[in-house]
This record gives structure tokens, sequence and C-alpha cells, in this order.
């Protein structure tokens, strides 16, 4: 008969190999991306980018990163500024991998993962539309002066690009209850929610003001500062907060960066 510490050492052991085939089934798909995340160590010694059936796919040792859905992470030849940020991400994992610093890497597989998927496209793109009646550039206070002027100097134009670019109707709210914009406008900016490309449409999601980002009108600087116009306002007002205001400011611009880099073609 089994000692009582030996049918324990047996029923672990069972266990293990039980969650280990059940991973293996059912678990996520073993890719670099989820190796990374599991160990959170470097575990590579080079990082490429190399052509591949007119693609461009950055490499690890050689092999192509593939996104957490176990995708291989390819990328347009015309988007090679994408890919090499995506490298550099990679190259600068030093010891331990630190997920903040893979902005880039994670929009790109966002797009990749999801939005070649219509069902998946089709539920972001109404998500997105219900943010357009509760959007802060909508919703314009009258005090104190430090605020109505960083409103007038950052949102004003973006607004008029908008009604000009699109042909619809936005209204400017005082309230925060019962807003909506007109049916028309919704359906019109749904449509063009709709013909985006899935790399647009990652970036939508990421980041706010990224409509006029996303379409080139302003720049990361600008789409920033309209980000942080309240934030702004009470720096004016009543100062920094160090460590809160400044920090805030560098991942904001991180974020909408990556937007951008995701966005343009070069």
């Amino acid at each position: 008969m089994l000692s009582r510490s030996t049918r324990c050492v047996q029923r672990f052991r069972s266990l293990r190999r039980l969650q280990s085939t059940v991973a293996e089934i059912d678990g996520p798909a073993v890719t670099e991306t989820n190796r990374a995340e599991a160990t959170l160590k470097r575990f590579w010694k080079t990082v490429g980018i190399e052509s591949r059936d007119g693609n461009l796919a950055v490499t690890l040792d050689k092999r192509a990163l593939k996104t957490p859905e176990g995708h291989t992470l390819l990328l347009p030849s015309h988007k090679r500024l994408l890919a090499t940020l995506v490298a550099a991400e990679w190259e600068h994992q030093e010891t331990v991998i630190k997920h903040h610093a893979l902005p880039v890497t994670s929009i790109v597989c966002r797009a990749i993962d999801a939005f070649d998927d219509t069902q998946t496209r089709e539920e972001v793109c109404q998500a997105l539309l219900e943010y357009l009646d509760t959007d802060t550039i909508c919703f314009h206070e009258d005090y104190p002066d430090q605020l109505v002027a960083l409103q007038t100097k950052h949102w004003d134009p973006i607004l008029k690009w908008a009604k000009e670019t699109f042909n619809v109707e936005i209204k400017l709210f005082d309230s925060i209850l019962s807003n909506s914009h007109p049916n028309e406008t919704k359906q019109k900016m749904l449509d063009v929610l709709r013909q985006m490309n899935k790399w647009e449409l990652a970036a939508m999601e990421r980041a706010t003001y990224t409509l006029a980002l996303v379409k080139e009108f302003i720049t990361v600087e600008e789409a920033s500062n309209a980000s942080r116009v309240e934030v702004s306002s009470q720096i004016e007002r009543w100062g920094e907060v160090e460590d809160t205001h400044d920090v805030d400011h560098f991942d904001i611009r991180r974020q909408l960066g990556s937007v951008s880099a995701l966005c343009h073609d070069i």
C-alpha cells in the first residue's frame, strides 16, 4: 500500500499533467509574444526586419513575431517606419519585459487580430459611435478664462474641420444631461468608421482625438494639446503636480505617437 505522502505526490503529478494538457488544447496560442509575457524576461539576442511574401516581418533571432492570437505579425511593405518602430521596441527590452514600453506592438497586434473580422469591426464601430454624444470636445465652458481660451485655440479648429470635411452638424452642449447629435450626423460618422482600414480603426479605438489625427488634419503635438485642454487650464491656474501631470503628458504623447505611426505609410 502506498503511503499517504506518496499518493499525494502522484495526485499532484497527475493534476500537473492534466493542467498541461488543457493548456495545450484550450490555452492561448504559443507565440513569441505570449512567451515574453509569461516569462517577463528577454530570451532573444537579435531583432531584425525581413521581407516575406511582399510584406515586412519583425523577427527575434530570425523567427517572425506573432500576435497573441497566433497570427504572424506581417506589415505591408509601405509601412516600413511602423515595422522599424516595432523592432525598436523589442530591441530596447533589455532584461525584463516592460509591457508599457510596447505600445506600437500592442496596437499592431490589435489591428491584425481583430479587424479582419467583419463582426468585430462592426461592434467596434458601433461602440466608438456611442462616444460622439459625450465627446469632451462638444462640451464648452464659459469659465474660467484660461479654459475658454484653450477651448477656442485647440478645439474649435477640430470642430470646424469635422463639420466641413464630413458635412455634418455637430452641436455644442453646456450640460451633460440629455445631449444628442442629429441622427444624420451619427449615420454619416458611422459610415466614416466603416470605411476605415484595419490600421485606422485600431487607431480610433486606442486614443482620443484620433479622427483628426488619423486623417492627418492635426499632428501628435496638436492632438496631445487638445486632449489636455482641461488639465492645462488647471495647471495654468493652480500649478503643475510633479510626477503626475508631467508623466500623463508624456504617456498621452506616447499613445498618440503610436496611433500616428500606425496610420502613416512611410
